[in-house]
């Protein structure tokens, strides 16, 4: 049977890079941020979204302007709720339609920025936690997203405490460079194609 495997970490943790590690050795990687951000452009979104907040979601094209869409939910709780109880759904489908055309594959990779706060634990063989310094992932989310400091901070609060996180986890893959990780994604593979638990990759 193809295990499915969580990723969870901070914001600017490296996720994507460790997801792109269990690529290189052949798992399927479902990127869930892609996802969602596919399905913000379905028209029946759009139409719900500007429903509710009316034509200031849209960009200049008519399509859902999804800067404008976060200032909206990380400054409201109920309304990123809103919004995840629209998008979540979507997502999970078409998850669950690929995981279904994954055999043979070593493993199936969920990439979720908000892996546990969307119960998606509970779809995963095991989590891997993806550790970095706040230093480091600050640094990271300056360079290559455009945020300050104060939208790290704020989008980071909106989440689950990162000690919550890592306790929730079977497995730690230390991604604290920008190095590739695929050897510690190779162990934690193979660990968990074993069915063994608690491994660390630093």
């Amino acid at each position: 049977m193809t295990p499915v495997i969580g990723l969870a970490g901070g914001i600017g943790s490296g996720k994507s890079t460790v997801a792109s590690a269990f690529a290189e050795l052949g798992c399927l990687v479902l990127d869930s941020d892609a996802e969602a951000k596919q399905a913000l452009q379905r028209p029946e979104v759009r139409d719900q979204l500007v429903g509710w907040w009316g034509p200031g979601v849209l960009d200049e094209s008519g399509a859902i302007d999804r800067r404008r869409v976060a200032q909206i939910v990380f400054a409201d709780a109920d309304e990123r709720r809103r919004l995840e109880g629209l998008i979540h759904p979507l997502v999970k489908k078409s998850r669950r339609e690929a995981i279904g055309l994954a055999r043979g594959k070593p493993g199936v990779v969920i990439d979720a920025p908000l892996l546990f706060e969307a119960g998606l634990e509970g779809e995963c063989d095991e989590v891997v936690f993806v550790e970095a310094s706040r230093a480091r992932r600050l640094e990271r989310v300056l360079r290559t997203r455009g945020w300050d400091e104060e939208e790290f901070e704020r989008r980071e609060a909106a989440q689950m405490p990162l000690e919550e996180k890592r306790r929730r986890c079977g497995f730690v893959i230390v991604n604290e460079d920008d190095g590739p990780r695929v050897e510690e994604a190779r162990a934690v593979l193979e660990a968990i194609r074993k069915g063994s638990a608690g491994g660390s990759g630093a």
